[in-house]
């Protein structure tokens, strides 16, 4: 059984390091890494009245976990801008802009674009703008953005492309 429609002959999912991320309506550059979508819908216990003896369990609140993006520091200011949004010394709150709704493009091998996400009412919770440096190893300095999200949900529009 395919599970893929239109390239039936496919089996293997596509690569997980190939996607893009847009907020703003442009890609930002350089993010290399990122948390999983996760949701978690918390069960609600009750009895039946006829029927002590056993638990029912329904569905109750919904809870999406935060995002973390991760990125080699750059030039590209998005990441510190966007944090100094939600907190700066010299203004309060940028109540305005502070939220975005930022798409995750996820592109096959080809450079096709496969599967697209949109993350809702995002800001970002955490910011990390260099890691500790260590002048005795050879890494790379990775900076961390924490997003909030109030839910995602997949772009239907994005349907599988025709492989060659």
């Amino acid at each position: 059984m395919a599970e893929f429609t239109v390239n039936a002959q496919r089996y293997d999912p596509y690569l997980g390091c190939n996607f893009r991320l847009k907020w703003d309506g442009r890609y930002v550059a350089g993010v290399t890494k990122m948390s999983a979508l996760k949701l978690t819908t918390e069960p609600v216990v009750h009895r039946e009245g006829g029927d002590p003896s056993h638990d029912r369990k329904s569905p109750g609140r919904t809870k999406y976990d935060a995002v973390t993006l991760e990125r080699g520091v750059t030039h590209d200011p998005d990441f510190e801008n966007w944090a100094n949004l939600v907190h700066s010394l010299e203004s309060p709150l940028s109540l305005k802009n502070f939220r975005k709704d930022i798409v995750v493009d996820v592109f096959n091998e080809a450079g096709q674009l496969a599967i697209s996400y949109k993350l809702f009412r995002c800001w970002p919770s955490e910011y990390q703008a260099l890691p500790a440096l260590d002048a005795a190893t050879a890494g790379v300095a990775i900076q961390t953005l924490k997003l909030e999200n109030e839910g995602w949900e997949r772009d239907v529009a994005v349907t599988e492309p025709t492989e060659q």
